[in-house]
């Protein structure tokens, strides 16, 4: 039988009967009393965060895992990871390896459990079945369970009959004071049955929740339950606490939904003489309609948020904040700055709503913050590897994410940052309504002094001196055409460009200017060089483009 370590801030329950009977349960017993809880606060703090291996990992299950990894570390406690897989249908070892995979990728690093060991193994409920089947041996001998031989046509009648009453479809307790011999004949049958837990028929449970405050139950609203199948297999409430009792662990943080599940295993706590740790049940994270989060509104999982280009460091960040803060406007932590501020008494018990366009914005915070090296290196390997460019570093590179990192939330979106500064739809432009008012302000004029200075050589002689060459050419060409400002640089950027709006005209012109020498850009990349786009500007019908015509489509579509 497994040890409790002494001295663990365990909340211990009292009873409190009505009248001075042990806790002992008799067959013709009045079960009814009250449980309170207190906290031994002075030992360490062990929590646990328990997946169940049936698929990915969900967002809310990423942050409950999150809320436990940053007590544990705030307080300099243990974490551990152990696995729910008792349900054999569905529990896949790939699910494990990718619940495993995700939360190493957010960063959660655990102290004890698969793949780590420790002094509590092992780590998985399947490889535990003897350790429970013990301590339920234990409570048949001790009367706190009994053998229940009720078929499922008898269940289901009892749950019928207890509709037509209006009552709660608990178990009638038929075997709960069956004698000796009736019992004896039905195993000499060898008829199948359940271990059940017997639960007092009147009284309360109390328990003082870290987020929820007093939480209590009626007692009769449970009923007797099962603690092991037909089949020897331990139901979930009864390995949950036989788990965490001999596992140690102090504080139960865990999401909303388990909040009903307390009740049971406050009561096999008590029946197996463990003391009760402590619990924090966590608000769901909801959808922007406040209904639970859910496939149906996009993506839930890590693993499609990683694969969608997201950083594990915005995830935690993004994360934490569906439910806590720091009581400051601050929106932006690292992880070592969320252990040091984490409290689990600032954690809300309203329900938070997940943001996605939120969450994006502050990926892109979080892209920013990166050491431009290595932000250089991350989004040049996704240009590279999505067929853009044939080098994922150099000096056009690292011109190329100094210019457009300001639009860029996600390592995803430099690909469109890119193609969209490569890409040359200056006709679609022109046609368009936004694009009209500058046709009719003597574009054509520009046109034809801006090939002037290319077939002259002056500006590529400019763009080949850099920023400083490029600004003393666009002083002297505005100068010549009598305009600057508005009237200069929106008729420049459309003939050089093909758009209305982008990223810093003159660093975008010599970045084009670079990538036409340097051969950098793939040939399926769709880039249209300046020497293409000065021919396609020598080729442009400007009588025809100054009359009235319908337009194509917006500037507004063909700059994204």
């Amino acid at each position: 039988m497994a040890a409790l370590v002494a001295g663990t801030p365990w909340m211990r329950i009292r009873v409190i009967p009505e009248f001075a009977s042990p806790f002992i349960f008799r067959r013709h017993f009045r079960r009814n009393f009250s449980v309170r809880a207190s906290i031994d606060s002075d030992a360490p703090v062990r929590v646990r965060f328990a997946p169940s291996p049936t698929g990915n990992l969900h967002v809310g299950g990423a942050r409950t895992a999150l809320f436990n990894y940053l007590f544990a570390r705030s307080k300099g406690g243990k974490f551990v990871l152990r696995i729910e897989d008792t349900d054999l249908e569905r529990s896949t070892r790939e699910s494990e390896e990718a619940v495993l995979r995700d939360l190493a990728w957010l960063g959660l690093d655990w102290d004890e459990g698969p793949g780590v060991g420790g002094d509590y193994g092992p780590y998985r409920q399947s490889e535990r079945n003897s350790m429970y089947k013990q301590y339920a041996e234990k409570l048949l001998e001790s009367g706190h369970v009994y053998r229940c031989f009720c078929s499922n046509e008898e269940l289901e009648k009892m749950k019928e009959i207890a509709e037509l009453k209006k009552l709660p479809p608990v178990y009638s307790g038929k075997w709960a004071t069956a004698a000796d011999g009736e019992v004896e004949e039905e195993l000499a049958k060898g008829t199948p049955y359940t271990y059940r837990f017997r639960v007092p028929k009147e009284g309360s449970l109390k328990i003082n929740d870290l987020i929820r405050g007093e939480v209590s139950w009626k007692l009769d609203t449970v009923g007797d339950f099962v603690i092991m199948r037909s089949n020897g297999q331990p139901v979930y409430n009864f390995c949950v606490t036989v788990d965490d009792a001999t596992m140690a662990i102090s504080h139960v943080i865990r999401a909303e939904e388990h909040l009903p599940n307390t009740l049971r295993q406050a009561l096999i706590y008590k029946a197996l003489g463990f003391p009760m740790p402590s619990f924090a049940h966590v608000s769901l994270i909801l959808a922007p309609d406040r209904s639970k989060l859910s496939k149906r509104h996009g993506a839930t999982s890590v693993g499609q948020y990683r694969d969608m280009g997201y950083l594990p460091q915005a995830m935690v960040n993004y994360l934490a904040l569906l439910g806590w803060g720091d009581g400051t406007e601050n929106e932006f932590f690292t992880i070592d700055q969320l252990v040091e501020k984490f409290s689990i008494g600032r954690v809300n018990k309203s329900g938070a709503v997940f943001d996605s366009t939120k969450l994006r914005w502050m990926n892109g915070q979080h892209l920013r913050a990166i050491p431009f090296e290595e932000l250089s290196q991350l989004i040049g390997e996704h240009w590279k590897s999505t067929g853009l460019l044939t080098e994922s570093e150099g000096p056009f590179v690292d011109d190329a994410v100094q210019l457009l990192k300001d639009g860029i939330d996600l390592v995803t979106d430099s690909g469109t940052a890119l193609s969209n500064l490569l890409s040359y739809p200056v006709h679609a432009t022109l046609t368009s309504p936004e694009g009209r008012p500058i046709v009719e302000d003597k574009l054509s004029e520009v046109s034809a002094h801006l090939l002037a200075a290319y077939d002259s050589g002056e500006l590529f002689g400019a763009l080949e001196e850099g920023p400083a060459g490029w600004q003393k050419w666009v002083k002297g060409f505005g100068k010549t055409l009598k305009r600057k400002g508005k009237s200069l640089f929106m008729p420049l950027r459309v003939l050089l460009t093909g758009k209305l709006h982008g990223p810093d005209m003159g660093s975008s012109v010599i970045l084009i200017y670079k990538a036409g020498n340097h051969g950098i850009v793939s040939p399926q990349a769709g880039f249209v060089t300046l020497k293409e786009r000065f021919e396609i500007l020598r080729q442009l019908d400007w009588e025809a483009l100054n009359q009235d015509h319908p337009a194509l489509e917006s500037a507004a579509t063909i700059s994204n």
